[in-house]
């Protein structure tokens, strides 16, 4: 392993942090042009938000398998190969007219491509997360995570404001008259080879990344022995009293902050009358608020992680003032606060989780068993956000269901956290003890 230690951070995690800024960017840009395509193709409303869904499927059906892959080989390695796979799918989306399907078929191409693209996404996690507990010591990895979640936020600012941008007409048209330029018919396909070329930086990053030394025992192979071990894994990490709090919190978060990002497309169409260029930028702005909350909660050690809690519930209780505002500057303010009160309690319960995983089990397996439990929420979360729009349920009525199902989940927590703590006054003192594949050492 890197030698690492408090306040010291080797040159390969800035390497890792810039490979993931240029892979998240194009991810998030992504999703609007297929968005973006979903709508050009008249696709039903309900239909938008499948896309989301689509790219969270491959990270529940791969969860077995990624974090064998992810500690089979060196992880910039893996990070490289599943970038490829994201510019794989980015070039069938683009090619979605080109299989003689009608409109419905075109339009479940777009989904089925970027599935393709979660498919590389659900591999490249795992290692990205991993190389982070390898590179840096347990006294910096609420740092380290407060930088990698703050620089994922940024370029999810970014991204959702690119792909907004690209698909704007005027933008699209400058880059369809470019000397050299591919022919494309719609500003989403001009916006997906942008995206494309952006993969392929991050690619070019993932190159450089060095190994850090560690070396994990040789993983199985057969389909039915990963599946059984991963369902193990997800029992260590849900049986393990820090862990289960931090891991039902970043469930709660992410499939939260998935569902967030497309009602607020929706939000600003119906409520604000914006179109997806313009709802783009909304995206943005609370991704800017989740910036600010994440490098706050840097600052929080590891051993005050769970003091963080009670901003969940504050989070979701101001989520109900969005149907109140409808001013631009209310409605960034508004937006801004939330996204800063998500950043500043999800990082200190991501590090927490990551160092329990780290101790309990190994990298790549520990960040899969979190990826499944934060997808398979997006999943249900996304697929009950589409089934509301199918029933023309009123946006603002969604709101405020939303906001509320947050603030009462987040109350459910404290009090399982609380519990815990009754039944063993010492668990606070197991955060930084320092173990390596305990779980996995034992399954051995």
């Amino acid at each position: 392993m890197s030698q690492t230690g408090p306040n010291r951070i080797p040159y390969g995690f800035y390497l890792v942090m810039a490979a993931q800024f240029f892979s998240s960017l194009a991810d998030n840009a992504l999703l609007i042009a297929a968005i973006a395509l979903v709508q050009q193709l008249h696709g039903p409303t309900w239909m938008a938000p499948m896309a989301k869904w689509s790219f969270a499927v491959s990270y529940v059906v791969l969860a077995a398998f990624v974090g064998a892959f992810a500690d089979s080989l060196p992880k910039g390695r893996v990070m490289f190969i599943t970038n490829l796979i994201k510019v794989s799918g980015c070039a069938l989306m683009f090619l979605y007219g080109s299989f003689g399907f009608d409109t419905m078929g075109q339009v479940y191409m777009v989904l089925l491509a970027y599935a393709v693209v979660g498919i590389g996404a659900a591999a490249y996690s795992p290692a990205k997360y991993g190389i982070v507990t390898e590179m840096l010591a347990p006294a910096d990895l609420v740092k380290g995570n407060g930088w990698i979640e703050g620089l994922t936020v940024i370029s999810i600012l970014l991204g959702v404001m690119l792909g907004g941008a690209l698909i704007h007409p005027q933008v699209s048209q400058w880059f369809m008259t470019m000397p050299g330029f591919p022919a494309v018919a719609t500003s989403a396909e001009a916006a997906i080879i942008v995206i494309g070329v952006v993969y392929l930086i991050a690619a070019a990053f993932n190159l450089l990344i060095p190994r850090t030394g560690v070396v994990y025992p040789p993983q199985h192979r057969h389909p039915l022995r990963l599946l059984r071990e991963f369902l193990y894994y997800v029992k260590i990490l849900w049986s393990d009293r820090l862990g289960q709090i931090s891991l039902a919190v970043t469930t709660l978060f992410w499939g939260a902050g998935a569902t967030l990002q497309l009602v607020v497309i929706e939000w600003g169409a119906q409520h604000l009358g914006l179109g997806l260029d313009e709802a783009s930028i909304l995206m943005g702005v609370a991704a800017l608020g989740t910036i600010g909350g994440a490098m706050l909660a840097s600052r929080i050690p590891l051993k005050k992680a769970l003091l963080t809690l009670p901003m969940g519930v504050v989070m979701g209780l101001v989520v109900l003032l969005m149907p109140a505002v409808e001013q631009m500057w209310a409605v960034y303010g508004l937006l801004v606060l939330v996204g800063g009160l998500g950043g500043f309690f999800v990082v200190p319960m991501n590090a927490l989780l990551q160092h329990r995983g780290h101790v309990l089990l190994s990298a790549g397996h520990s960040i899969a068993v979190q990826n499944f439990n934060e997808q398979i929420n997006i999943l249900v979360m996304v697929a009950a956000y589409s089934f509301l729009l199918w029933l023309n349920m009123p946006i603002n009525t969604i709101i405020v269901l939303f906001g509320l199902l947050v603030a009462a989940l987040m109350l459910l927590i404290i009090t399982w956290n609380r519990h815990n703590h009754r039944r063993q006054p010492d668990l606070d003192d197991m955060i930084g003890q320092r173990g390596h594949g305990a779980a996995l050492r034992r399954r051995a």
